[in-house]
């Protein structure tokens, strides 16, 4: 098949799982061409099978806002016609459902062709942004005129239907983990450079925005500090993250963290660590704390969003409610004291992850889209 990508190239879930989901795809000969304004930052091998086209926006003195959607619309036909895609697969409601509708229409009028469009559903587009009275017209036609509708964990479908009147079934493909990438033995060398002393090492890594509650990590990090050596690695950048590292002086634990900013591999971060934090108000699946999971962290979060679905309670890691920084703060330290433990739950955490693999999931969008193939296209 020949599949068209539309997501945000960035660092965060949507444009992560379209990204991985692409080369993929791509690993098992189908063409796969992502459309979006710069390359995906996950997007570092050469594969036959991927191309990469570049939205690329005019801007004139009339425009106060480059007019980002027209122009992603416009690449669409361009790729659609010219590359003479089966479908067009959108990660993110906002802009690329209602772009890829316009694209749809105009391939349409030009040459009679009913290109498939396929939108994935992430979280934020759905919980944050499409709600807001702004956008939400647009989100809900562009959502109920795409041709089939997936969310990354039955909470955010759940959720969808609650806060926009969808009218078509909204299937649930779960976000998944490549597990060969994350399953990788420390690097020594490395550990030794973050914690000098065999100290434990914490991480929490995320875009540092208010739902991540990111004091609630240094706060959480200085309870366990109180009792035993540890060092965290706050991976990720932000608009919360100066507030984090004053905090982190205020609480007097300022030198046993390192703020190590965007970071491509994480595979070789998570290697060398022991616990993940993630105490979000919500996450609509939580694929930074599978991710973990599949490098055997134990996790300790919230039990907000999709996150139940994927972190099991006392085996994989430990919930409690949003903001309660004292029940984090005591399940941690008490797995840390516990090497036995603690080793146990890191298995059990590589296995629950290993049924999200990337294997698994594949298949379940190859049948997706074969379902819209046309017939002189061999289906896969």
């Amino acid at each position: 098949m020949r599949i068209g990508i539309v997501c945000y190239p960035t660092f965060g879930g949507s444009g992560v799982l379209a990204t991985e989901l692409g080369k993929a795809l791509a690993d098992e000969g189908h063409q796969v061409h992502f459309i979006t304004y710069q390359q995906p930052v996950r997007l570092n091998v050469f594969n036959t099978n991927i191309y990469y086209h570049e939205v690329r926006v005019p801007t004139y003195p009339l425009f106060d806002y480059p007019p980002y959607e027209v122009a992603l619309a416009s690449t669409m036909v361009d790729v659609i016609i010219n590359h003479d895609l089966d479908l067009l697969h959108v990660h993110y409601a906002i802009p690329h459902a209602s772009a890829a509708y316009m694209a749809k229409q105009i391939v349409k009028s030009k040459n009679g062709r009913n290109i498939p469009v396929i939108t994935t559903l992430h979280g934020t587009d759905i919980t944050l942004v499409g709600k807001d009275k702004t956008y939400e017209p647009v989100v809900t036609f562009s959502i109920n005129e795409s041709d089939a509708i997936t969310a990354v964990s039955q909470n955010l479908r759940e959720e969808t239907y609650r806060s926009f009147p969808i009218t078509k079934e909204i299937e649930v493909i779960t976000n998944f983990v490549d597990v060969s990438r994350f399953n990788k033995k420390p690097f020594d060398a490395f550990k030794k450079v973050i914690a000098p002393e065999g100290e434990k090492i914490l991480v929490h890594a995320s875009n540092f925005r208010k739902v991540k509650r990111v004091d609630d990590v240094v706060k959480i990090f200085a309870e366990v500090r109180k009792v035993m050596p540890a060092k965290l690695l706050m991976v990720g950048d932000g608009p919360e993250r100066p507030a984090s590292e004053e905090l982190a002086r205020e609480l007097g634990v300022i030198d046993d963290i390192r703020f190590v900013g965007k970071q491509e591999q994480m595979e070789e971060i998570l290697a060398v660590s022991d616990l993940f934090l993630l105490p979000s108000e919500y996450e609509s699946f939580g694929l930074a704390a599978l991710e973990a999971m599949a490098a055997k962290v134990v996790v300790i979060s919230s039990n907000a969003g999709g996150l139940p679905e994927i972190v099991i309670q006392g085996k994989t890691g430990f919930m409690a409610n949003v903001g309660d920084v004292a029940a984090m703060s005591s399940d941690a330290i008490d797995i840390l004291k516990d090497n036995t433990r603690l080793e146990e739950m890191k298995q059990a955490a590589f296995e629950h992850a290993c049924t999200f693999d990337i294997q698994h999931i594949i298949p379940q969008y190859e049948k997706l889209y074969s379902r819209f193939c046309r017939m002189e296209v061999p289906c896969i």
